[in-house]
């Protein structure tokens, strides 16, 4: 779910509002009560949500994707002891 930015045009108060996609701009300001809240273009926000792995995780040095990476250890020291 997208977070967006509002700014009050009467009183300038800014805020942040988690919404979907379809839901309607918000127009009354929690601040002044008036009705003159503009939704502002600004940098994106977002929030990850729930479990996975994703590429920068567990990243190293300048490399992508580690999980892509061959492992550079011989094969017989690969192996667990038990």
């Amino acid at each position: 779910m997208p977070i967006y930015e509002y700014q009050c045009d009467d009183c300038n108060h800014v805020l942040d509002a988690l919404q979907k996609v379809n839901d309607k701009p918000l127009v009354d300001c929690p601040e002044c009560g008036k009705n003159s809240l503009r939704r502002l273009i600004s940098a994106p926000n977002f929030r990850l949500k729930g479990e996975g792995w994703y590429e920068t995780d567990f990243k190293k040095e300048n490399r992508k994707n580690v999980a892509d990476q061959k492992d550079e250890k011989p094969e017989k020291e690969r192996k667990f002891k038990k």
